[in-house]
């Protein structure tokens, strides 16, 4: 019985194929806008948490504060309010797992006839794992090169490429500020922060080479940020308020009296970054879906203007046995079969659209398994939705006048 209703609907959709087209139009461009849309927001999330996971996991950055002199503010950083003892005393509290003082500014780096201008970050061992930042050549400094003040240095990539082309930087002397520095590793790639900033682009070296060497500072063991690292994500308010706390503490700050120094919660940003790509990938699927809803109304339209055409079929079928039901059941497989193949061609295209995106501007595009599902699920629900409209009408229609309809 099922399979001669479907041979009907199949018949009944063949005999006016420029309709049935028109009518799968509205479903095939409301599941490819959709599949597209929603692989869009998605690559955007994908895109954002991997620049996020190149960041490190539950960091803090303390950045010395500003100072006043004559009446004039400098802004945040510029005063020499942190140092390397802060540092040592805040990786005695409870829940820090890295702790590691930051002197970095912008440099020229000089090799042979070549020059970059690059960040220059001097640092002590602890900085690379607060960071989860790898080498994919040669080795680290370690404690000993900061005591010694060593002039050695990790390259980052990009300042990798732009002074070295296709040379193996290992081993080559670089000079920055006139003072010659050894390369000693090459860092793993990680591509730009959140700031659009290339991470990539910078040059490592040992704390106190930089304070010494490179930059100078106002008074010894002074540095510019610390960056800290909690055990956890649920230790990170606890850690923020200790901090905060010692360091008060430490530089005799009376209650009345500002912080001298800033703390910045880099997971909250990077929180706050997911959660705006995750709101637009649902306004994206949310606007496409909008054309799902036109195409339904689409498919209504058409069978019942399908109904009108066929009600002398209609009664027909009912006066040689036809049920209400077998009427209902008829019409309603036609709005299915219109509905999913409308669906499936929907999804090619939306498919296909996306790669073609990916191929040409190289946007990252994640075409999820589970978005597909849904977006053909919903693509055949809204389908059923408006056929069953017209199909009970014609199940409703009465024999006798069905058969006298001209």
């Amino acid at each position: 019985m099922l399979s001669a209703m479907l041979g009907e609907a199949w018949h009944a959709m063949g005999c006016n194929r420029m309709r049935t087209a028109l009518t799968m139009l509205g479903m095939v461009i409301g599941v490819g806008s959709v599949v597209l849309m929603l692989a869009i927001g998605q690559g955007a999330q994908y895109a954002v948490a991997q620049t996020i996971s190149t960041m490190g996991s539950n960091l803090y950055i303390l950045i010395s504060g500003s100072t006043s002199t004559s009446g004039v503010r400098t802004g945040s950083g510029f005063g020499p309010t942190l140092n390397v003892a802060d540092a040592e005393a805040i990786s005695e509290l409870d829940d820090i797992t890295h702790v590691a003082p930051v002197h970095q500014g912008t440099q020229q780096l000089v090799y042979g006839a070549k020059n970059w201008s690059t960040t220059i970050v001097g640092t002590t061992p602890s900085y690379l794992d607060a960071r989860a930042w790898t080498l994919t050549s040669g080795y680290a400094f370690g404690e000993s090169d900061v005591r010694s003040a060593s002039r050695v240095a990790l390259i980052g990539k990009t300042a990798a490429e732009n002074l070295f082309d296709r040379e193996d930087p290992i081993g080559k002397t670089i000079r920055i500020r006139q003072t010659p520095f050894v390369i000693i590793g090459t860092l793993a790639a990680k591509g730009q922060n959140l700031d659009g900033r290339d991470q990539d682009d910078t040059v490592i070296i040992p704390l106190t080479t930089a304070q010494r060497k490179v930059f100078g500072v106002p008074f010894a063991g002074s540095v510019r940020t610390i960056i800290l690292q909690a055990s956890s994500a649920e230790a990170m308010p606890a850690v923020e308020k200790s901090v905060t706390a010692l360091l008060r503490r430490r530089h005799r700050l009376r209650d009345d009296m500002d912080n001298d120094f800033y703390i910045r919660n880099l997971a909250a940003a990077a929180d706050s970054a997911a959660e705006t790509t995750r709101v637009m990938s649902l306004l994206l699927g949310a606007i496409a879906s909008v054309s799902l809803l036109v195409g339904g109304i689409g498919i209504m339209n058409i069978m019942l203007v399908s109904v009108t055409e066929r009600t002398r079929e209609i009664g027909i079928r009912m006066a040689i046995g036809a049920r209400q039901k077998d009427i209902l059941t008829q019409f309603l497989l036609e709005a299915i079969m219109i509905s999913i193949a409308g669906c499936l061609i929907g999804l090619l295209l939306g498919i296909g659209g996306a790669l073609l995106i990916n191929a040409i501007t190289d946007m990252v595009i994640v075409i999820s398994g589970g978005a597909v599902i849904v977006a053909f699920a919903v693509a055949a629900g809204v389908g059923v939705f408006f056929g069953f409209y017209p199909a009970r009408k014609a199940a409703a229609l009465d024999p006798i006048e069905a058969l006298r309809y001209q």
